[in-house]
């Protein structure tokens, strides 16, 4: 039961990823399960986000928190960043997405919006640091590379979803693109 409440969701942050409107039919057809079985998991569309900003909050957070705890060099850790983002694929662009959406109200107090808040300083406050260290360009603002740095991993996984770029070659591509954007 826990494998196809799993699959639900991970279907529904892909769908949702592509067409934040898109009717739970969809979903369940993405999994492949029938409506009615996605009603005994969830009991509406909301029941649905709130189960897929969990899931995400926890993997996310999760794969930056290790990386953050290696003991890299600076430009290596901001590499192996990027990637856990990507690995993480949809679900870091779909946590992006359900944050910056015009019907989100952020409250610092939920756990999901606290968690969104704590990843974005952690990676600001990464980027100033690499900016201080002569790593990174002081031309733009540490706040526009987060947003480039969202915008690289929501290409790559566009990109790998349309078949516009081979899985093995998808991060080298990121990180090349990234990485001479923000260059000193």
């Amino acid at each position: 039961m826990q494998d196809t409440r799993q699959k639900i969701i991970d279907a529904a942050i892909s769908v949702f990823n592509d067409d934040p409107s898109a009717a739970l039919e969809r979903v369940a057809d993405k999994v492949p399960v029938t409506r009615r079985t996605l009603h005994r998991y969830f009991n509406d569309r909301n029941d649905l986000l709130t189960a897929c900003s969990h899931d995400i909050r926890k993997r996310c957070s999760e794969a930056m928190d290790q990386v953050f705890q290696q003991p890299l060099e600076l430009i290596v850790q901001l590499e192996q960043a990027l990637y856990a983002a990507i690995d993480c694929g949809a679900k870091y662009a779909f946590f992006h997405k359900l944050h910056g959406s015009e019907g989100h109200r952020h409250q610092h107090n939920n756990n999901d919006c606290a968690t969104y808040d704590a990843m974005h300083e952690r990676l600001l406050q990464f980027i100033v640091q690499l900016q201080d260290a002569g790593i990174v360009t002081k031309h733009v603002t540490a706040a526009w590379i987060c947003d480039f740095f969202t915008g690289v991993v929501n290409t790559a996984v566009k990109a790998l979803a349309s078949g516009t770029v081979a899985e093995q070659s998808q991060k080298q591509f990121a990180w090349f693109s990234f990485s001479n954007g923000i260059r000193g």
